[in-house]
């Protein structure tokens, strides 16, 4: 037969936090946030178009990222015709990219792709 342990916490703890106040909330930068992560999601399908209908653009990336060339891969990337910040790894494995971009000179949102070739 096995015991398990009944805790119970007193009704008290739960209502400490109702009577505590809270400072005013800001959903600005939420807001901007998400504004700027729809932009990324835009330049991410832009890129994830090009390798999805060009077998030339892909082999010109793979051949570069093979001979650890990351300028060559950069600038492949960056000529589709993107403007949003982009950091680029790549292993034998495949291919990440981590969109970034700022509101108010404050990274505001993320959105990383990883993609795999092999």
């Amino acid at each position: 037969m096995y015991y398990y342990p009944v805790y119970v916490y007193p009704a008290y703890l739960h209502q400490h936090n109702m009577n505590r106040q809270f400072p005013k909330v800001d959903a600005g930068l939420l807001h901007a946030s998400a504004n700027e992560t729809r932009k990324l999601m835009k330049e991410v399908s832009i890129v994830l178009d090009r390798f999805a209908t060009s077998k030339e653009f892909d082999n010109q990336v793979m051949a570069a990222a093979q001979a650890s060339n990351m300028a060559e891969v950069k600038r492949l990337i960056k000529s589709i015709g993107i403007t949003s910040d982009v950091d680029v790894e790549f292993n034998p494995d495949g291919l990440r990219m981590v969109f970034t971009s700022k509101v108010a000179n404050t990274e505001c949102c993320k959105l990383t792709v990883a993609l795999r070739w092999r």
